[in-house]
């Protein structure tokens, strides 16, 4: 796997690279037979299901259509059979001891899977089995990918930050906004910052609204009109406070650090602004003690906040005017509440963990330290957003865990892990309401692919009924091992996609 210089990225041989496509083929293919075979017979002993072509969407469509510029908001149609298969691939066959990629981010069309490595978006054709070269376009950028955000329009663009060259101390000062469709570069921008690195200034955060991609680097915030890559407004510094992230999808929220210049104990304060004009529409300032805060969602306002510690001790809930509404407390981290590991990408408002919708918010337990990591559970519970009381639990069952998703609709999706490898996996769609659970399909994995499935080393995209898990760092194998093969994403669809 390479992507070095620009003049020669790829430098496997045609021979090489012929050979390795059919060993992919050959492996690819017995393992969707084999998915297909134990999902269809785990599905036939589970549910005695017989497939239905006017199967129902689990889940309202949304009421008020979308335009190109709004950041989509996908209602998942339930498919026409539970039975599940392998709808991509994308491995490396001979990764060595010495080679290492970030993998910062990955989104999905209808058509598309798009994935960063290291300075290089990449797209691939879904429905193959894929290695570095197979893309149908690709995207090099001056330097590392250093920021993301999981949304994207409903036209499929989206914006990653990038640094300004390959040296190790090079400012992460660059936006670049792209279609996933056709891996088209459409603008790019140089954010104002002070030309001179600091920890503040390395770790950009970069997020998008209706029309408008925003970004906060530690000093300032600049906003960029989707369309044109204009300047829509910049945000004044000042000496005490600065932005220090941002939460964008329905709303646009920036927070602010504030700095006390008689002790080291720093304050936080949320703003909403209009994304167009940049004009304060409420702030709320976080109380004091408070180690660090996360935008959970911006609309509702969602705040993870972390009371005296480093760790997320409990969840904020505003209302439509920045007012005080509940807390939500993790019970001693009974509950997970995790978020973007700010040391390589300051992602505030990606959590992924935590799910909010349909007026509440979802979180997930801890697994049952108990039990071995094969015979093991945990539940997603819901809490009210206006009482921060408990609404309704999804318990995983044994040998089984369950990992929220996204919303669809009026409906939480999620998936079911396998922790044994012999009951299935699963993509399923929770009712907040009723506490009913509906299986979109079942699926199993080959061993290779089982370690996307962990949150922690896996991003999870849910798309036009196919359900991708990527991993965040590709690393080849130890020292005085052999070249290994590396799955990189995977992804899983129905049978029968129609609904």
């Amino acid at each position: 796997m390479s992507f070095g210089p620009p003049a020669s990225p790829y430098t496997e041989s045609a021979t090489a690279a012929e050979k390795a496509r059919r060993r992919r083929r050959t492996r690819l293919l017995g393992a969707v037979a084999a998915t297909v075979v134990g999902a269809l017979a785990v599905t036939a002993a589970l549910l005695a299901y017989t497939a239905d072509d006017t199967a129902p969407t689990a889940g309202k469509p949304s009421t008020a259509p979308q335009s190109p510029d709004d950041i989509r908001q996908t209602v998942e149609k339930r498919p026409a059979t539970e039975a599940g298969r392998m709808a991509f691939r994308f491995s490396e066959d001979d990764m060595s001891p010495s080679e290492h990629y970030e993998m910062p981010g990955m989104w999905a069309t209808d058509k598309i899977l798009a994935k960063g490595i290291n300075r290089t978006l990449v797209g691939f054709e879904i429905g193959k089995d894929v290695a570095v070269g197979d893309e149908v376009w690709s995207v090099r950028l001056d330097g590392p990918i250093c920021g993301t955000t999981r949304h994207v329009t409903v036209d499929g663009r989206t914006a990653v930050a990038y640094r300004a060259s390959t040296e190790e101390k090079a400012l992460c000062d660059h936006v670049a906004f792209v279609d996933l469709d056709t891996g088209k570069k459409l603008w790019q921008a140089t954010l104002p910052t002070t030309g001179t690195p600091s920890y503040a200034e390395t770790l950009p955060n970069v997020t998008m609204t209706r029309g408008t991609v925003a970004v906060t680097w530690g000093k300032g915030s600049s906003a960029y009109d989707m369309d044109s890559g204009k300047v829509l407004w910049k945000s004044p510094r000042t000496d005490d406070c600065r932005d220090t992230g941002s939460a964008g999808d329905q709303a646009l929220l920036i927070r602010d650090t504030c700095f006390n210049k008689t002790t080291t104990d720093d304050t936080f304060r949320i703003r909403k602004v209009d994304p167009r004009t940049g004009k304060v529409e409420w702030t709320y300032d976080v109380s004091k003690g408070v180690g660090n805060v996360y935008l959970v969602s911006s609309e509702p306002a969602v705040l993870a906040v972390a009371a005296g510690d480093v760790d997320i001790t409990d969840l904020i809930t505003l209302d439509e005017n920045g007012k005080y509404r509940a807390t939500i407390r993790l019970e001693g981290g009974n509950y997970l509440a995790e978020c973007a590991d700010q040391i390589n990408y300051n992602a505030i408002d990606y959590c992924p963990s935590v799910v909010v919708g349909d007026g509440q918010v979802f979180l997930v337990s801890r697994e049952d330290e108990n039990q071995t990591a094969e015979d093991n559970a945990n539940w997603i519970i819901g809490f009210d957003v206006k009482t921060g009381k408990t609404t309704k639990k999804f318990e995983s069952g044994r040998n089984q865990l369950l990992y929220p998703l996204r919303m669809s609709g009026d409906q939480l999706l999620a998936v079911r892990v396998s922790t044994d490898n012999i009951r299935p996996y699963a993509l399923v769609s929770l009712d907040p309401r009723t506490g009913e659970e509906t299986p979109y399909y079942y699926f199993g994995l080959p061993t290779e692919a089982v370690v996307l499935t962990s949150p922690a080393a896996a991003d999870f995209v849910v798309q036009n009924g196919r359900l991708f898990f990527g991993t965040k760092v590709a690393t080849g194998p130890d020292n005085g091992k052999e070249k290994e093969w590396k799955w990189l994403v995977v992804g899983v669809e129905s049978v029968r996609r129609g609904g």
